[in-house]
């Protein structure tokens, strides 16, 4: 069914760059989109072929692949693909198939060019992703400090070669940094001890100081791969060490860089996606934190890391699925698995637990009830295997209460929105994230709608989900400090999930309800309720900047912990900040602080 322009216009505001445009610049636009529908399994383009335009996937899923018929992108809606191609020559530099029945909106290429000669915004987003060729990893121009190993193992200027080799052996590695008190001196690697100690008969008690390289070639933390590319291949070195202030901080090899050029989330969903257990899948989902750290380096915004590392997460429960259904049989009726929670909104980060349910088909018999606990038990101790730990309250498929015939699950929303006591109110928060990830889909279709056209004419519901809303606050502290936890493990440090990104998760979800909006995605809601008038500009933007600040901090954090070999978590020293961020930090506090104060005290959601 063709989009009308209302509708489209709609779309296009929630969608980046086209949500920078002017009022005029876009209603001229609207003309030019050809709607294009793609069944399922049916090519959109092939390699080589010339491309009419640039696409935008309005719904459906596509599929980019290399020109080794690698995967490259799973794309979703409101994702845009084939601008690698429009060069002037036009030609496609990948092939894209739908996966879905999609609809796609093209841009034809006079009016794609046109747009970028008439908008620099346009032009440099545009032209920034056409720079960004596929080629795996950005090694070249990614820093050091992202990809070196920390912490490299060393041993004393007067120690032997026995106890030198004995270090490699123990720790599985090929080289060891020789330290005379915290200066580096040289560096010994296996290759030493095979080409100067072995072939030369020397025995085990010879020191080391007389077969390491002295006074080895070393980096900064600040360089960049390609620094490191150029020392290797000019100097025939197979070991970099890194040196901060004069102190060893890490050491980069051949095997770091290779292991950094493998990691990439389009090379881990097809790697999931042909597992067989759900340990082999372990072993890819292991690889998460590797990969967060190149994609914040990488400069890619919050919204997209989140989303790469949600789609490995939707792989495998698809995955998980399947297996299951491989191991009980067909399902006795159609079923749909769907998320909540942070993988619900595709906000996934380095660290999550698992928050899902099952839609059931209404002709479900008791009987057939045992299969379905099976299949939420062999998933769900799939991802727990796989790190997406159990949710600590139970939400999940595996409890009976979550697995429930679609009928039961209207009941449930219905008594949530007539009857909002503090549990309703917490139940529906959750389940208003829903998104499905694996089934039949349409099992869902038209109950989220009703849902949200009842809950939206409830006052007294909408009410009590505004206060539920505002029982996550930033960490405000007085004179311009912040409020960070008082004791306990997280003592002097400030959450950033639930006092950072959670407060304007709860304000998206409110300014959704109120206009019925069926997005998930916290970011995607924020510029859809602009686009429907229930936020105003103004309030929008600066919710999207503020959101978008304290996200990307948050990212930052647990990338550090990463690369200082810690597991990610949420909770940020403020003393870990400089004074610029932190003043940044908690301006962006100040802004959700005052959207929640505006909220709380009636004034509309035109804020």
């Amino acid at each position: 069914m063709p989009l009308s322009p209302a509708d489209l216009t709609r779309f296009l505001r929630s969608v980046h760059p086209y949500d920078s445009l002017e009022a005029s610049e876009l209603d001229g636009l609207l003309p030019k989109f050809k709607m294009v529908d793609v069944a399922a399994g049916a090519p959109v383009y092939a390699l080589g072929e010339e491309l009419e335009g640039l696409y935008l996937i309005h719904t459906g899923e596509v599929h980019i692949d290399d020109e080794n018929g690698a995967p490259l992108s799973i794309l979703g809606p409101r994702n845009s693909f084939g601008e690698r191609g429009l060069t002037r020559q036009g030609k496609a530099l990948t092939s894209a198939r739908a996966v879905q029945d999609s609809l796609l909106l093209m841009l034809p290429k006079p009016s794609f060019y046109a747009l970028m000669a008439r908008q620099p915004k346009v032009a440099r987003f545009f032209d920034r992703r056409r720079g960004d060729a596929p080629r795996g990893s950005d090694l070249a121009t990614t820093r050091v400090e992202s990809f070196m190993a920390p912490a490299p193992v060393t041993c004393a200027v007067d120690a032997t070669v026995q106890q030198a080799a004995t270090l490699m052996r123990d720790n599985r590695i090929s080289s060891v940094c020789v330290i005379d008190g915290d200066a580096l001196t040289g560096i010994v690697t296996v290759r030493d001890l095979s080409g100067k100690v072995v072939a030369d008969a020397l025995p085990p008690t010879t020191p080391i100081a007389q077969v390491m390289t002295r006074d080895p070639l070393t980096l900064s933390p600040a360089a960049i791969g390609s620094d490191v590319l150029h020392a290797m291949m000019e100097h025939r070195i197979g070991h970099v060490p890194v040196v901060k202030a004069g102190q060893l901080v890490g050491i980069v090899t051949q095997t770091d860089l290779t292991r950094f050029q493998a990691v990439s989330s389009a090379e881990m969903v097809s790697r999931i996606a042909k597992a067989d257990t759900a340990e082999e899948m372990a072993k890819v989902t292991a690889e998460i934190p590797q990969l967060l750290v190149q994609l914040v380096a990488g400069g890619n915004r919050h919204e997209i890391v989140t989303r790469l590392i949600t789609d490995i997460a939707d792989t495998c429960t698809r995955r998980l699925l399947a297996l299951a259904e491989a191991k009980l049989g067909p399902p006795p009726v159609p079923y749909l698995w769907l998320a909540c929670g942070s993988q619900g909104r595709q906000e996934q980060t380095g660290v999550s637990d698992q928050d899902n349910c099952l839609f059931l088909h209404d002709d479900v018999t008791g009987e057939q009830m045992p299969y379905f606990r099976d299949l939420a038990r062999f998933v769900c101790d799939g991802l727990d295997a796989c790190g997406y730990f159990y949710c600590p309250g139970d939400m999940m498929a595996t409890a009976d209460r979550w697995c429930q015939p679609v009928r039961v699950w209207r009941e449930y929303f219905a008594g949530w929105i007539a009857k909002p006591n503090p549990e309703a109110q917490m139940l529906a928060s959750v389940m208003f994230d829903l998104r499905p990830i694996g089934g039949d889909k349409s099992l869902f279709t038209g109950l989220q709608a009703d849902t949200l056209k009842a809950a939206s004419k409830n006052s007294i519901f909408v009410a009590h989900m505004i206060s539920n809303s505002l029982k996550h606050t930033p960490p405000l502290g007085l004179l311009r400090g912040f409020a960070t936890i008082r004791s306990g493990e997280h003592r002097n440090t400030l959450d950033m999930k639930a006092n950072g990104v959670v407060p304007v998760v709860d304000l998206a979800r409110i300014y959704t309800l109120q206009g019925q909006l069926t997005e998930a995605n916290t970011r995607a809601r924020l510029q859809a309720a602009q686009a429907a008038g229930t936020l105003s500009p103004s309030g929008a933007r600066d919710l999207l900047d503020a959101y978008d600040l304290i996200a990307e901090t948050r990212l930052e954090h647990q990338v550090s912990l990463v690369k200082s070999g810690a597991k990610p978590d949420n909770f940020l020293a403020p003393t870990d900040l400089s004074d610029f961020e932190r003043s940044h930090l908690r301006d962006a506090f100040v802004v959700v602080k005052t959207l929640q104060a505006a909220v709380g005290h009636g004034k509309g959601m035109l804020s």
